[in-house]
């Protein structure tokens, strides 16, 4: 192993590089988009869910991901499946962002299928499966025409 590779304090790999709105890295040195360490803090579901709505309304796919990840590990057996199926989406819009629209389509139409698998867990936090399925048909559809994606009705 590499002793000059960036690590946090418990000695786990991070990648120090700069990064852009879409979570590509930059050169060392280059101004980038700051990053948040929320996939390691673990949130209650109405702050995830806020964190992640506000992250994909300004057009930041890549850090709504970390949230929703940090949720996705953090959460019991029975809410798994929604945690990562909603980053998974967020991984389908940064795909998008990135000029990827098979990858992107491949990972909105998989991320609206594995949250449908936890149907209670999803109920519990407020998120709409079936309005999440219509957007991710929409947006495959689409692409960016389509509108953006919205977690749970706005409270």
């Amino acid at each position: 192993m590499a002793a000059d590779r960036d690590r946090d304090a418990e000695g786990r790999a991070r990648n120090a590089r700069p990064r852009d709105a879409s979570g590509r890295p930059l050169p060392y040195g280059a101004v980038g988009v700051p990053r948040s360490d929320d996939e390691d803090e673990v949130l209650p579901a109405d702050e995830v869910l806020r964190r992640a709505q506000d992250l994909l309304d300004q057009d930041r796919p890549f850090d709504a991901h970390d949230v929703l990840e940090g949720a996705w590990k953090a959460a019991p057996p029975d809410e798994r499946m929604l945690w990562k199926g909603l980053a998974q989406l967020a991984v389908g819009l940064t795909h998008e962002q990135r000029g990827n629209p098979r990858g992107a389509s491949s990972l909105l139409r998989r991320g609206a299928e594995t949250a449908a698998q936890a149907p209670e867990a999803a109920s519990r936090h407020g998120v709409d499966l079936s309005a999440l399925a219509g957007w991710a048909a929409a947006r495959e559809a689409s692409g960016p025409l389509a509108p953006g994606l919205v977690l749970r009705a706005r409270r």
